[in-house]
């Protein structure tokens, strides 16, 4: 539900009391192109009130996936809910903060190529089924001692405390600004891999977490560079070692009841959660060029590194594409699905759109998802997976891009605008790939052919 004219000249109000009151002397604007990538302009405190009321000019031209030099103009309007103090810049200087933006046309038209707008559309629809969409990402990450290279700056492992754990302090800072931000965390540990870190955030609604995860992602580089170290969100940076994730646990709530929860259903799920997961199965490849948009995302996406590649569900076996971790007696509301396949390199206002549409579309079309697979997918031979109808995710950005193109789903969820430029840039980035040239390449061919 949209706020009423008086919530929203409240939320304002507080907006610039807040400014006034921590003598903020520069607020950032924050929005994000079609690909995620976040994107910022500063504003005195002078200027605030204007652009609380009336929104600032921007080019839209100049950034992927906008607009064409034609249509250029685009206003970027503050909301006024994501005021919060970057609690690392100010230093010897005076407080700055910052407001996530909608993007509109001049006079106030909605603008569908703001990935910000494209998640609250799908998300009115899921209102108006009578739901919240509840989602709580896991990041994953690596630390590496500069941008150049992959050299770790820790050879830890799964939730090491150990001497051998040099990022520790990176992680309780980062955690430290982060919740200075309004942004709960549930838990920080040390990864699988050499260097390889997560700090989790508590479940929130989607847009709420969607504006969390730009801001973490910010958050983990800018406390990386302030130690002289590089923070990245790249899938997959390091060969022959687990890459990077970013696990879905999503859930519908109507009211304060969680919506997938039924003390007599099969796995205590209802029959809305079944249709639920089995929308997300049926539609998985359809959306993964969304959740995985890079080259490099299936470097990631083969079996063996603890990525999910395989279209099956499970409880407690964590090679499947979604688990469903147990319910506890008195945690009903903990009831969710965890998608394993989402790296934190996507854009998260579009993947949330994806995962939510995927999943209303299965309980749409009453879908009865298969059994679940307790076995380890990796370790059965392909005419297993075969005759147990478990399919795969596509193994490359041309092929997840290619089932992408003839998805109605995807053009429904992202709307036309997003769509047509979201599949335009990632058929260039296939072609850039393309005609490059690798060191295996070199290694494996120039001396013997």
């Amino acid at each position: 539900m949209s706020p009423t004219k008086q919530t929203d000249s409240d939320a304002k109000a507080q907006v610039l009391a807040l400014a006034e009151k921590h003598d903020v002397e520069f607020v950032w604007l924050w929005f994000t192109d079609t690909l995620g990538f976040l994107k910022s302009f500063s504003i005195g405190r002078k200027d605030l009130k204007a652009a609380l009321d009336n929104g600032m000019g921007i080019d839209g031209s100049s950034i992927a996936g906008f607009a064409r030099i034609d249509e250029s103009d685009m206003v970027a309007v503050p909301d006024p809910t994501t005021f919060a103090l970057l609690p690392w810049m100010p230093g010897e200087h005076k407080a700055v903060a910052r407001l996530f933006c909608d993007i509109v046309k001049p006079g106030g038209e909605i603008f569908e190529g703001d990935p910000r707008r494209v998640l609250k559309r799908n998300l009115k629809k899921a209102a108006d089924m009578g739901f919240t969409f509840n989602i709580g990402p896991e990041l994953e990450y690596f630390y590496f001692q500069d941008d150049k290279s992959t050299t770790p700056l820790d050879d830890g492992g799964y939730f090491d405390m150990t001497a051998r754990d040099a990022a520790h302090d990176l992680r309780r800072e980062t955690v430290q600004a982060l919740e200075a931000m309004g942004i709960k965390i549930d838990k920080a540990h040390h990864e699988v891999a050499h260097s390889q870190h997560e700090i989790d955030m508590v479940y929130s609604d989607a847009l709420t977490m969607a504006d969390a995860v730009m801001t973490y992602r910010l958050v983990v580089k800018e406390i990386a560079l302030k130690h002289g170290c590089h923070a990245t969100f790249m899938p997959k940076p390091v060969f022959g070692i687990n890459g990077s994730g970013m696990h879905c646990h999503q859930s519908l709530f109507k009211g304060s009841s969680n919506a997938f929860f039924d003390k007599n259903g099969k796995y205590y799920l209802s029959k809305l959660a079944q249709s639920y997961l089995a929308g997300l199965l049926k539609y998985a490849p359809e959306f993964t060029s969304v959740t995985n948009q890079w080259v490099n995302s299936y470097k990631r996406l083969v079996p063996g590194y603890e990525a999910p590649v395989y279209l099956s569900w499970a409880n407690r076996n964590r090679s499947d594409l979604i688990r469903v971790p147990e319910v506890q007696p008195g945690a009903e509301k903990s009831t969710r699905f965890e998608i394993r396949s989402p790296d934190p390199s996507c854009n998260p206002y579009l993947a949330f759109s994806v995962l939510l549409a995927a999943g209303l579309k299965g309980i749409e079309e009453g879908l009865v998802p298969p059994e679940p697979v307790e076995e380890n997918v990796y370790h059965m031979t392909e005419e297993e997976r075969r005759k147990r109808g478990i399919g795969t995710l596509p193994g490359s950005l041309l092929e997840a891009v290619q089932l992408t193109e003839k998805s109605k789903l995807v053009k429904e969820a992202l709307g036309e605008h997003t769509f047509n430029a979201f599949i335009a840039n990632k058929k260039i980035e296939w072609n850039n790939y393309q005609i490059q040239v690798t060191d295996y390449e070199i290694k494996r061919y120039l001396s013997i052919l």
